[in-house]
């Protein structure tokens, strides 16, 4: 089956979105190219695809792609060729043969522990065919490029001429974490002999931390602790290659911190060390990408002793908690010369997310021995349930909305797909990681544990049901509620959705979910399985697991793409079949798939009382403080609200 050029091309004319565009253009200025109005700028002109962790709106594609003939082995095209064959009987199609074949490809695997008559361990093995697939195809037509455009065959570099190693770097962890040698062999040999961070060219600060300086910490880590996990030939480098290659992109990394509160810049220069302020909104930093930096260049100062690691991480967050947020919920933008917000705008979903996120992984990573974020933690928690969380009409979902104009204007009923983090890491602050069991075998359950756990499992279903309502059983990349005429808020006392979802195209609670069409695309985003993890592996209810595969399913279906290409995004959840965009993120093999390989794995593969993982999803150890390291500062003196004591002006 020929590929078809996808029919509909998204509308950019939404004042919003544009508005939302330009927040996200940065400097562009290279040696290499000029202006372009992407993250990244490109000698081959157009926009660069986004990085879209921290962002939900649409971008055109790029109109010019540079082809690149794959170098490698014979053999590996073969097997690659094999096993999509056998795997996905032609792949392109979709719609109800396509599911049907979903349903039934995946055969094979043998080992692994049944329960209530499934193999999991069968199931586990199915989503790392899919993971050679999506390399495969990569490496074939891509290789080595920040880009992999799988509809097209085609790859592009974000910074040229060799690249960040987005996609290899990104992807290092979840193939050691699946065995897959040969793979990793071949990434660690580019690592070593191509990647090279001398490169004249501005990156984003935040994406650049998570997924790269993540992505070779993770590697370290697994690498060094568990040799055995992937063994490959260290050669030459030895298994310092991953802690180098960090520590040299951390000291690039560290000139956007150079601003007058510390707080960093949202880009910075990688050749010339230097913080570049954003080009739009009077120059201020996203709180997400200040703030989500911290469990990166901790563990890196641990491994290495460097303390200047640790202060510069830790004097971020004092420069925001200074400012005082209301109820703990901190606006999305913050200037770093000044420390103030820039906006009033509070939300969970992009530019937002990822820093309640940190507050509760700071606490677990130095093993509960920095009170303080716990403290943080459990204030934000707090102004969540009193500000942002309310219920849909008629089948009282539990939403958790924006206030896009502050706390006192009114609740949007407005969710990225992006806020989907928060009931896994809310179920993971409940228990530390343990299981429901083991806290109450301990006597330490409290109706505290059981009212959030019950929050997280009920925002866990809402997000579950952004699946279930489209055609495709993907979710879009927003979803607005339907609301009663006076919302019910969280305050006034939590309700229950329905126990299931009515299958029957008019149900009742399919009313509740109201999906645009500007934002019906999927970005194979990994929010929602990562949710799914956490609550499988602290509550042990199978529900999870098998609401995972059904998903996977859904993304075998409807994202594949013929000849071994791999996955793509797509524009449309509610079009069998989907029309493709033609772009595999590299979150897709960092985190989506590593999620839904742990939702099927064994417990005792990164148990969730030992790692945390960061924001994309890259396994990090939990460590003592010891003698060198401790929290750098206190917070200022706050009532019983843990809001800011007004100092009174002198007379």
């Amino acid at each position: 089956m020929s590929f078809k050029i996808p029919r509909n091309v998204p509308a950019f004319d939404n004042p919003q979105r544009r508005y939302e565009d330009a927040l996200w253009n940065s400097s562009g200025r290279s040696r290499f190219a000029t202006r372009s109005p992407g993250l990244f700028s490109s000698p081959f002109g157009g926009r660069e695809l986004p990085m879209y962790k921290d962002k939900p709106y649409n971008y055109p594609e790029s109109r010019r792609r540079r082809k690149r003939v794959w170098i490698g082995l014979v053999v590996f095209v073969v097997v690659g060729w094999l096993l999509y064959v056998g795997a996905f009987g032609g792949g392109g199609k979709t719609g109800a043969s396509g599911r049907d074949k979903a349903k039934a490809l995946w055969k094979g695997a043998k080992g692994g522990k049944k329960t209530g008559g499934v193999d999991w361990g069968e199931r586990r093995e199915e989503v790392k065919k899919a993971m050679k697939l999506s390399w495969g195809g990569y490496e074939k037509y891509a290789w080595g490029y920040d880009e992999y455009h799988p509809a097209s065959k085609s790859g592009r570099q974000m910074v040229p001429p060799t690249g960040l190693g987005w996609i290899i770097v990104d992807a290092l962890d979840t193939l050691i974490l699946m065995n897959m040698t040969t793979e990793l062999q071949h990434a660690r040999e580019w690592i070593s002999t191509t990647l090279n961070y001398e490169l004249d060219h501005d990156v984003n600060t935040f994406e650049t931390t998570i997924r790269m300086l993540g992505g070779l910490l993770a590697a370290h880590y697994l690498q060094t602790e568990f040799p055995n996990m992937c063994p490959v030939k260290m050669g030459k480098d030895g298994e310092d290659l991953y802690l180098e290659k960090a520590s040299d992109l951390a000291d690039r990394l560290l000139g956007a911190f150079e601003s007058k509160t510390g707080i960093p810049y949202a880009s910075v220069n990688l050749k010339t060390m230097k913080g570049i302020k954003s080009h739009a909104d009077g120059g201020a930093s996203s709180l997400s990408e200040a703030t989500t930096l911290q469990l990166e260049f901790k563990y890196l100062a641990k491994l290495t002793g460097e303390k200047h690691y640790w202060d510069t991480a830790e004097g971020v967050m004092k420069a925001v908690d200074d400012q005082g947020a209301t109820d703990g919920l901190t606006p999305i933008f913050i200037h770093p010369d000044t420390g103030s917000f820039a906006t009033t705008n509070i939300r969970l979903g992009s530019r937002g997310d990822s820093y309640y996120e940190y507050l509760i992984k700071q606490y677990y990573q130095t093993s509960k021995q920095e009170p303080i974020y716990l403290d943080m933690w459990k204030q934000a928690l707090g102004g969540i349930k009193k500000h942002l969380i309310t219920y849909s009409s008629p089948s009282n979902f539990t939403v958790l909305g924006e206030r896009p104009s502050g706390l006192d204007e009114p609740l949007s009923p407005k969710m990225d797909h992006l806020v989907c983090f928060l009931p896994g890491t809310i179920a993971l602050a409940v228990t530390g990681g343990l299981t429901v069991d083991q806290v109450k075998q301990r006597s330490e359950w409290t109706p505290k544990h059981e009212e959030d756990l019950l929050l997280a499992q009920e925002l866990l279903k809402t997000c579950w049901g952004t699946y279930m309502v489209t055609k495709t059983g993907l979710a879009p990349e927003i979803t607005y509620f339907n609301l009663p005429d006076k919302p019910h808020v969280y305050r006034e006392g939590p309700l229950k959705s329905p126990e299931n979802f009515d299958p029957a195209e008019d149900a009742e609670w399919r009313k509740d979910f109201d999906i645009h069409h500007a934002d019906a695309h999927n970005l194979l985003r990994p929010e929602t399985v990562e949710s799914l993890f956490y609550l499988w592996r602290i509550t042990r209810d199978e529900t999870y697991r098998h609401w995972g595969w059904k998903m996977f399913e859904a993304f075998v279906a409807h994202t594949s793409l013929p000849d071994g290409a791999g996955f793509s995004s797509i524009n449309d959840v509610n079009a069998i079949p989907p029309p493709m965009r033609d772009n595999m993120e590299s979150f897709w093999p960092a985190e989506t798939l590593k999620y839904f390989y742990l939702l099927f794995s064994e417990d005792d593969l990164l148990p969730l009382d030992s790692v945390v993982f960061n924001t994309e999803a890259h396994p990090l150890p939990r460590f003592e403080l010891g003698k060198l390291f401790s929290t750098g500062w206190k917070r200022k003196p706050r009532d019983r609200e843990g809001n800011l004591i007004k100092e009174k002006a002198k007379e």
